[in-house]
């Protein structure tokens, strides 16, 4: 099966929300597993940022006054197009980011299934909900959720799909427009989402896509709109929140991990090792969930390492737009520098390969193999920085609280895996651990698939939360109605203002015992 058609690129290039887009200049956009070029893209200016979130700002005064219920039927058909679609948008995301095809499978099915969650909820989110008053029956206090405005969404390269769309689900749910950066090596993944969309019945400047480099469009998007939605590193994340808390508006962001894992006396290790694989290795390890440290306990260390080294050793690597292949290639030939820099700088400083450590030029450009290694030592720049592809490291360790200990001994703290003798076990190591997300006995799918839960990072892995209630009521503005019913504060009429004031006080302390008080 071939990558996408020149045909499909100019049918969706037609969707940039770039006036004169034809005029502009483009860059060249690749196939991960051969390097060749495949399509062109324009490239956006602050202009044409700045020009989308003006219209969008006009389209949002109609889109919010749409009830929530038409809104969520558009979210519900859109839904059915993803899974309908899959095997195209499958093709588009393996040829610009070169993962394997159960990979991309991921994304169109996180997209379908965050669809679904908040297509159905957001109608009871959103929905004015009576807060205690002040005085009991004298106040009648209620709560409602206006939309932000226009919220701008800068999405990453790793999974051009999910992040371009399903922070921008809910926020378009809550009442907002969106205009969104695409990162310039996958704006088609973007531009493929969106078709869906406007087929689902969105109206175009409800949802805006602008590609074009970061340090243009990504800072246009954050001096114009009213709210940023950002995935990406956590250095680039610390800059936008300086930028958005200049400005005031609203921030969230899914940053970096050094994720780890967790492996107990007891633990199933046939599972644990098939598991790990996934943890490490899905995407070609190139997920901020991904896990890239593991602790093991020694009694069961040796035996660890030779199961999941032969299970590495193993991996189908491959380019294959079918599912043939358990692991892509990487992204571009940054990615491949930086994990074979990290491998080649552990070697050096005195770690062991057990399995892996090798480009793969054979196979493709970016092709680089899964690597396991140990005997890591704490100066090698694989030990505390994130590498962000298919390297993890092994470390024996004494007991459960040296686990937690040096599990917990990092800036980071996105996600975390757990596996013990049983699953209370795993539940009582997964509490001690500093990370947004802890799976017990799987590696992320769980945890991130919870979207009724909340998803997001501690540490410089994030602010705010993705899914759950937060992750659309962050895109609103929460306003307090407080209505004053029989007699305000100036008590019954004719009694003396000082009388008034004395009998307050009492009356206060005897709310102690109504309930919720």
């Amino acid at each position: 099966m071939p990558a996408p058609n020149a045909a499909t690129f100019a049918r969706l290039a037609d969707l940039i929300a770039i006036d004169d887009a034809s005029e502009r200049p483009t860059r060249p956009v690749v196939e991960a597993f051969t390097g060749r070029e495949i399509a062109t893209v324009p490239v956006g200016t602050a202009d044409d940022a700045k020009a989308a979130v003006d219209r969008a700002r006009k389209a949002q005064v109609a889109w919010a006054q749409t009830p929530v219920a038409e809104r969520a039927e558009i979210f519900h058909r859109y839904r059915d197009l993803l899974i309908s679609k899959r095997d195209q948008l499958m093709d588009m995301a393996q040829a610009e980011t070169g993962k394997s095809r159960a990979s991309a499978q991921e994304e169109v099915l996180d997209i379908a299934m965050t669809a679904r969650y908040y297509a159905r909820t957001a109608a009871k989110l959103l929905r004015p909900r009576r807060a205690t008053g002040m005085l009991p029956v004298l106040t009648k206090t209620t709560v409602r959720h206006h939309p932000k405005g226009v919220v701008g969404v800068i999405a990453p390269w790793n999974y051009p799909m999910t992040l371009a769309v399903s922070d921008a689900i809910p926020a378009l749910l809550a009442g907002n427009t969106v205009v969104l950066k695409p990162d310039s090596q996958t704006p088609y993944c973007a531009l493929a989402v969106a078709d869906l969309l406007y087929e689902a019945g969105l109206p175009r400047d409800v949802f805006a896509v602008v590609p074009g480099p970061g340090s243009v469009v990504g800072t246009a998007l954050v001096e114009n709109t009213d709210y940023l939605m950002f995935t990406g590193s956590s250095q680039t994340g610390r800059l936008l929140a300086e930028q958005a808390g200049r400005r005031l508006i609203g921030f969230s962001a899914e940053l970096g991990g050094k994720n780890p894992m967790i492996v107990t006396e007891g633990a199933n290790l046939r599972e644990v090792t098939e598991a790990a694989m996934r943890a490490c290795f899905s995407n070609s390890g190139q997920l901020c969930i991904s896990i890239e440290r593991i602790y093991v306990e020694k009694s069961i260390a040796p035996e660890f390492l030779r199961m999941f080294g032969d299970r590495v050793r193993k991996v189908a690597l491959g380019a294959s737009y079918d599912f043939g292949a358990e692991m892509g290639s990487l992204v571009n030939e940054t990615q491949v520098k930086t994990v074979s820099g990290h491998v080649d700088d552990a070697v050096a400083k005195g770690a062991t390969v057990v399995a892996g450590g090798r480009a793969r030029p054979d196979l493709g450009p970016l092709f680089y193999e899964p690597t396991v290694l140990t005997d890591v030592p704490e100066n090698a720049e694989c030990y505390a920085d994130e590498t962000f592809g298919p390297l993890v490291s092994v470390y024996p360790v004494d007991d459960v609280d040296e686990a937690i200990r040096r599990a917990n001994d990092t800036e980071y703290g996105l996600n975390a895996s757990v596996w013990a003798a049983t699953k209370a076990q795993g539940e009582a190591i997964a509490a001690r651990i500093h990370a947004g997300t802890v799976n017990v006995d799987e590696g992320y799918a769980p945890a991130w698939g919870s979207t009724d839960a909340p998803m997001g990072g501690m540490g410089i892995s994030g602010v705010g939360r993705r899914h759950g209630a937060d992750g659309l009521l962050k895109y609103t503005e929460a306003q307090t109605i407080a209505t004053t019913r029989l007699l305000n504060l100036d008590g019954p009429r004719g009694l003396p203002k000082k009388a008034w004031a004395k009998m307050l006080a009492p009356f206060v302390a005897a709310m102690k015992w109504l309930p919720g008080r």
